[in-house]
């Protein structure tokens, strides 16, 4: 089959949003061994271009993580109405059954990167908090069945904002140059029988939000103290935090530009 390649003097780039299901997928990154989002979103890619094309995202989420307001961005070589690029890229996730869906399309300058533009992320966090399990949210929250204190975990919370050195909460295997990052909000509410956790930063470390989640989940149970999360960051030590919290619970849930 031969592939059709539009040639144009400029390339248009354009910022997609985009929410997906992260269940079933291996998360954001393209891999080898099963599916992901980009490598739907690129397949998609190629069909308009012609040619492969990498679709270029504000972060990678892994396996299971969802999101709400993811944005990436893609170069076509000829203009396209974001109406129609919306609807061509929906129309061939739901022939795919790709747990995705385009929000948003808009035309930005050739300048514009998903990820280097971005001056900060938003992450929630859900906690679903009682006795019996839930069906109906079954991999969209972390079922926690014991009962958990928020105010003290909101005490426990005070003490990661502002700018420290991450490297208890920081997976092992974690790629970024330096543990040191500025935790802008962490806010801490009960919504009914959920316990929901609201992050921001201009950056996260690799599990970083999943490790503070767990962390404070034993601050909530009794099994720490509030200030107890001073001496871990501390320590500088992963082993000194928490687990890691499930990533069912976890939203990328919007980037700022």
């Amino acid at each position: 089959m031969s592939l059709i390649v539009f040639y144009t003097e400029k390339k248009m780039r354009y910022k997609i949003t985009l929410e997906y299901d992260g269940t079933d997928t291996l998360g954001w990154q393209r891999q080898l061994d099963g599916p992901s989002i980009q490598q739907y979103l690129e397949e998609i890619l190629e069909i308009l271009n012609g040619y492969p094309k990498e679709v270029a995202s504000a972060g990678r989420t892994d396996a299971g993580v969802h999101a709400l307001g993811q944005v990436a961005h893609i170069d076509l070589d000829r203009p396209m109405e974001p109406f129609k690029i919306r609807e061509a890229f929906n129309a061939n996730l739901r022939e795919k059954g790709a747990p995705a869906s385009i929000l948003e399309v808009e035309p930005v300058p050739e300048t514009f990167h998903a990820r280097f533009s971005a001056t900060g992320r938003g992450y929630i966090y859900r906690i679903l908090n009682r006795r019996a399990p839930s069906p109906i949210r079954l991999n969209r929250v972390w079922w926690v069945p014991v009962p958990l204190d928020i105010e003290k975990m909101r005490q426990g919370a005070q003490y990661l904002l502002g700018y420290h050195d991450f490297t208890s909460f920081r997976a092992t295997a974690c790629q970024a140059k330096s543990p040191l990052k500025t935790l802008d909000r962490l806010d801490i509410e009960r919504q009914g029988d959920e316990i929901i956790f609201t992050l921001e930063a201009k950056s996260f470390l690799h599990h970083q939000v999943r490790n503070m989640v767990g962390t404070l989940k034993l601050v909530g149970d009794g099994h720490l103290r509030p200030q107890d999360i001073q001496t871990i960051l501390e320590q500088k030590n992963r082993s000194a935090a928490g687990p890691t919290a499930p990533a069912c619970g976890l939203y990328l849930n919007k980037v700022f530009y």
